[in-house]
């Protein structure tokens, strides 16, 4: 595994723009809570189809 992506700490990223913009593609409601330890806790509650 290449340290450079398990060690870098430095910004966001794409991930959370890219779960954001899907999560308001299906409507779905974006929940993210930061956890103790660092990092985030995300959930997305995707309607289901009926």
């Amino acid at each position: 595994m290449n340290p450079n992506r398990t060690t870098h700490t430095e910004g966001h990223g794409l991930g959370l723009a890219i779960v954001s913009a899907i999560a308001q593609a299906h409507q779905a409601p974006l929940s993210i809570t930061p956890n103790l330890t660092g990092g985030l806790h995300i959930t997305v509650d995707f309607p289901s189809e009926v």
